[in-house]
């Protein structure tokens, strides 16, 4: 009996997939394209300009619905913008401070050691603002994801027309390579959406490609460090195989094995 169950069971497993509308199958695996980064690699490092215009990006379409908490103003001095760059950058925003000698909390102009102010106040109202959806702090996003930079870099590249017979969610848009492929977030990059002081290309392709590497720069900034001190340990482990492999030559040479 036992058998007939366990057979029934993986027919039925089988079918399933057939059976499903599409927008229930939709999450299945999606191969992500990859993409060369200044950053990949052992001696890999981020390219300066390519990390100010993706601020650019960030301050003027992403930062009206994501947070960036983890960053603070003299943060952007690793980007090559000077001191009085960031205190230029800090002093246009406010942030809360308090409470004074009266007990209030007061609003004022940002500092460099302040982090970057969040769009909403609460959860609530950033979800009250996007349609019950909660945009996510982008501070970790490309560590946070599977695919890293590529997955963010292709989501925001991968909107189109939903196939034939898929069942949308009302408010939802189609993404290719988001799971599921209905994203609360409408389409944010298009070609010429914003303009560059440098005049580098703005086409959409450009410019996810520039915000998604500046994404990786606030998720990683240690990186450069970080490959610089791998590859120094592993030169030194190499000298060091290669000393002890001469010792052990000249200790034992005169010794009958």
């Amino acid at each position: 009996m036992k058998k007939y169950l366990l057979a029934a069971a993986a027919v039925v497993a089988l079918a399933i997939p057939s059976v499903l509308p599409t927008s229930l199958r939709a999450a299945e695996h999606v191969e992500l394209p990859k993409e060369n980064w200044s950053f990949n690699g052992v001696l890999g490092g981020f390219d300066r300009a390519q990390l100010q215009r993706g601020f650019q990006v960030y301050k003027d379409v992403c930062a009206a619905c994501h947070s960036l908490n983890y960053v603070s103003f003299r943060n952007f001095e690793a980007l090559g913008y000077s001191e009085e760059q960031v205190k230029s950058l800090a002093a246009q925003y406010e942030v809360e401070d308090g409470p004074d000698d009266s007990g209030d909390m007061f609003k004022r102009k940002a500092k460099p050691s302040d982090h970057i102010p969040k769009p909403f106040a609460n959860e609530s109202m950033a979800r009250l603002a996007n349609g019950g959806a909660l945009p996510p702090d982008l501070s970790l996003i490309t560590k946070a994801r599977v695919g890293g930079p590529d997955y963010i870099y292709n989501l925001l590249l991968g909107y189109e027309e939903p196939p034939a017979g898929f069942v949308m969610n009302p408010g939802s848009s189609y993404d290719k390579y988001f799971p599921g492929n209905q994203i609360a977030m409408a389409k944010q990059i298009s070609d010429g959406l914003v303009t560059y002081a440098d005049g580098s290309p703005n086409d959409a392709a450009h410019i996810a490609k520039d915000v998604t590497a500046f994404l990786h720069w606030a998720a990683e900034p240690k990186l450069e460090a970080r490959h610089s001190t791998g590859l120094r340990v592993t030169l030194y482990a190499l000298i060091f195989a290669v000393l002890a492999y001469l010792t052990k030559r000249r200790i034992w040479k005169n010794i009958p094995h």
